[in-house]
């Protein structure tokens, strides 16, 4: 790994074609073929540019070159310049196929030619010339099995840095190889620009560059992934530096004395101190929190272990923590934080305050962040600068929109540019247009509402962001699940089929049901749905048919209604019409009776079919999961549940006694807001794992299984029995009172009407379908107008109360929102 770094620090040469170009600086010495070829030594740097006297072609790259000349002298490479004269019989004067090309020596060896397109700017230069140099020392990787074959070669024995870059030759390019040269000897250097191996450990934000830390020294089992850190800063060769210093030092280190006192390297970087105050009594305890602490805020602060015991009374008796900024003099700040998660945020929040009060932008006004109680518009406005490829989407206007969506399967993004949400949501789209570039047949576009406002009264767009799906003769689909890249992804692919799929035979039925026939499309729905009816089942068929197109883009649905259905009925012991519910995963399939079964009623039980019989709660399957209106039986747990667990759980959910109960778990490791929850609910975070039952629709108990009872079958419904005849005490009772925001809205219709206050109060217009908004916006001004129409169901069914025969308090009637 570090073989050949000395030699390329001694000297490299580099030897550029082009046409003639009188110089004006002094830092480009010129000479001539011989004084050049004779200057060169092994173990010497030069850079040498061969131009032809008397043309004046390509000097953008050679003012590009001058300003490399700096740069490259930093590293060993010093550069000039060779006049050839016509007679000049060198290999490199003369030659018109290489006017257009670099070439880069050692001593005399020719390493590689450039084209000189690729060596467009300073950073192209320095960035091109630095990977030929540390080829063999900086590993390029393409697929996922490189890395990790680079890994395991690597554990136990040295650290790795990895980075994505989006192409070669670009700014966060020279920072990562002007990295490289200086710390190569002590660290494995890996390099990608895959966006997919990018996605495959994980990254988020794929549109930008990405440095990681692994650290493989610490692995030794082969089977066990090297840990990862993240650097959250952009990749600049200074940012790099600072993030490599703080991998060199200590993760955890101990301190008797005043933290004002205390210096550090991270100090020395700019970076604050978290100090854990510690007790004799809970040493271990105290020290293992600081351990995860410490690798949570690895590159982005210090953290120290401060004993209470060992400090003259200066700290005071209530405070846990202390914090302090990296300024100097910078008061120590003492804190009271009972959770880590509340120590991470303590943390990233002083950081984005300094990036706020560095920003470059000083004049620009923006948020009082102070006060700033919307979390979608605060990032948005520091995410400000930072650029999206909005390239791989088309743009819509007026005049392209009906053109467009009636030509192509398109996926329509109506947004609007004032808005904090559309813009956040933007990223995301973007996200899967970078996912799905090259592969897609449905083209990805954008219209924004502010600009064109016309064109999205007309599609019945009311509010931002909307998301739809056009198709040749039929109508727009609207995307109704989270505003994030898994899930719209979802739907783009499902879309990608009809809905539902027309089955031709017995066959191709029984493939369909073990997932053989769309095996891409399993990525993302785990239930595939079959409906079986004869020939002259034409409205149970409908039915069916209706409710599919109404979750077009969620589920997978197939109709097979051929002569031969009784077959697949028999099969799977059911009668016509009936419904399969195939999991192919698990290798089980459902059946459901059609007879008689409304359309609404088929929409409900297509949209809880994807839905698990055991699933990890998380903050984006929440919503589904409580819309099933039953109470949570829910486990608690810090990390991965047992299978004994996960069985005995399962085989409580086959069981029709608990048919009223949703089974779950939440691991907190991936969803932390869970030790929020359970401090809310005990006042302080409880021995783990801990397994409740939360009534959150009907009274807003929540009960604690006998913490010491073993968790089985047969406990577990003696407890609920318990429960159900109102024998157990409920650990607490959540509040009824609505969520709202911690500050009051602005009723910015009042503030208009202020300076004329005479003048009445227009009444905000109610909602149109879709024909109606169509209708009113082509009707010429001075129209009649349309009459009052209902508020629309959806604002009506805020909230459900579900009527049980569980213990609740006196039934109070719903609140709906009045804030703006």
């Amino acid at each position: 790994m570090s073989s050949g770094f000395i030699v390329y620090g001694a000297g490299v040469a580099i030897v550029l074609m082009c046409s003639f170009y009188k110089s004006t600086e002094d830092s480009l010495p010129e000479l001539s073929p011989q004084q050049y070829f004779s200057t060169l030594q092994p173990g010497k740097a030069s850079l040498a540019y061969f131009c032809q006297v008397g043309s004046l072609s390509n000097s953008v790259f050679l003012e590009e070159l001058k300003e490399a000349v700096r740069p490259l002298q930093d590293y060993g490479i010093s550069v000039s310049k060779v006049n050839c004269a016509q007679e000049e019989a060198s290999r490199y004067c003369g030659k018109e196929e290489g006017l257009m090309k670099a070439y880069l020596f050692r001593g005399s060896i020719l390493l590689r030619e450039f084209p000189t397109d690729t060596l467009f700017d300073v950073n192209a230069i320095v960035a091109h010339v630095l990977f030929a140099l540390l080829f063999n020392e900086v590993k390029y990787v393409n697929i996922l099995e490189d890395l990790h074959s680079l890994e395991n070669s690597l554990k136990g024995k040295a650290n790795m840095i990895f980075a994505y870059v989006e192409a070669i030759g670009t700014p966060e390019h020279r920072a990562v190889m002007e990295a490289a040269f200086v710390y190569g000897t002590s660290y494995q250097f890996a390099l990608t620009t895959e966006i997919a191996l990018l996605e495959s450990i994980g990254s988020e934000n794929i549109q930008r560059a990405h440095l990681y830390f692994f650290h493989c020294k610490l692995a030794e089992d082969l089977t066990e992934r090297c840990r990862r850190t993240l650097m959250e800063q952009p990749l600049t060769t200074l940012n790099i530096h600072v993030f490599v210093k703080t991998m060199k030092a200590p993760l955890l280190t101990e301190v008797a004395e005043d933290p004002q006192q205390v210096s550090t390297i991270h100090l020395q970087l700019g970076l604050p101190l978290v100090f854990i105050i510690s007790r004799q009594a809970t040493y271990e305890a105290d020290r293992r929190t600081a351990e995860w602490v410490a690798w949570r805020l690895l590159g982005k602060a210090g953290v120290l272990l401060l004993s209470r015991d060992s400090v003259d009374g200066s700290i005071p008796q209530h405070a846990n923590v202390a914090f302090r900024r990296a300024e100097k003099e910078a008061p120590v700040e003492f804190l009271v934080l009972d959770d880590v998660d509340l120590i991470i945020a303590h943390v990233k929040n002083h950081m984005y305050a300094e990036e706020i009060e560095e920003d470059e932008d000083g004049d620009e006004e923006g948020p009082d962040l102070a006060i700033q109680d919307d979390e979608v518009e605060e990032t948005v406005f520091r995410d400000r600068k930072r650029p999206l490829p909005l390239e791989l989407t088309v743009e819509l206007t007026q005049e392209t929109f009906n053109s467009t969506v009636t030509t192509s399967d398109s996926i329509v993004l109506f947004y609007a540019t004032w808005h904090a949400v559309s813009m956040a949501f933007l990223q995301s789209y973007i996200d899967v247009a970078i996912k799905l570039k090259g592969t897609s047949t449905i083209l990805l576009t954008r219209i924004n509402c502010a600009d064109w406002s016309d064109v999205c009264t007309k599609e019945n767009v009311t509010a931002f962001p909307v998301v739809k799906l056009y198709k040749e003769g039929e109508s727009p689909v609207s995307y109704a699940g989270m505003l994030g890249t898994k899930d719209l992804l979802k739907f783009i692919q499902i879309n990608r089929i009809s809905c539902p799929v027309n089955i031709a035979s017995i066959q191709e039925a029984e493939k369909y049901l073990r997932g053989e026939l769309y095996k891409d499309l399993f990525g993302f729905t785990s239930v595939s749905v079959l409906g079986l009816f004869s020939p002259a089942m034409t409205s149970a068929k409908e039915h069916f048919r209706e409710a599919g197109r109404q979750l077009r883009g969620s589920v997978i649905t197939g109709v097979y209604s051929e002569d031969d259905a009784w077959i697949l009925s028999n099969k799977y012991a059911t009668t016509l019409p009936a419904m399969l519910l195939a999991r192919p995963r698990e290798g089980r399939i459902e059946t459901v009776s059609l007879a008689s079964t409304p359309v609404q009623d088929l929409v409900e039980i297509l949209a809880n079919a994807p839905l698990e019989a055991f699933p990890e709660i998380t903050v984006e399957n929440l919503p589904a999961y409580v819309r099933l209106q039953q109470p949570l039986l829910i486990l608690f747990s810090d990390g991965s549940i047992s299978p004994q667990f996960r069985s005995t759980a399962l085989a409580l959910a086959r069981q029709e006694r608990v048919e009223s109960f949703t089974p779950c778990w939440i691991n907190l490791k991936n969803t932390p807001v869970g030790r929020g929850i359970l401090k809310e609910y005990f006042g302080s975070l409880p021995p783990l794992p801990q397994l409740l039952l939360v009534n959150l629709h009907s009274g807003g108990q929540v009960y604690a299984f006998p913490s010491a009872q073993s968790v089985t079958e047969q406990n577990l419904i003696l407890w609920l029995e318990k429960l159900e005849a109102g024998l157990e005490n409920p650990i607490t009772i959540l509040s009824a009172q609505e969520w709202k925001p911690p500050l009051p809205a602005f009723d910015f219709l009042s503030m208009m009407d202020a300076p004329t206050s005479q003048a009445p109060t227009k009444k905000v217009p109610e909602c149109m379908n879709e024909a109606e908004v169509r209708e009113s916006a082509e009707q010429p001004q001075g129209g009649k107008p349309t009459a009052a129409r209902r508020e629309p169901v959806e604002t009506l069914r805020i909230k459900r109360w579900n009527k049980s025969s569980w213990p609740k308090e006196a039934d109070e009637p719903p609140q709906l929102h009045k804030e703006l």
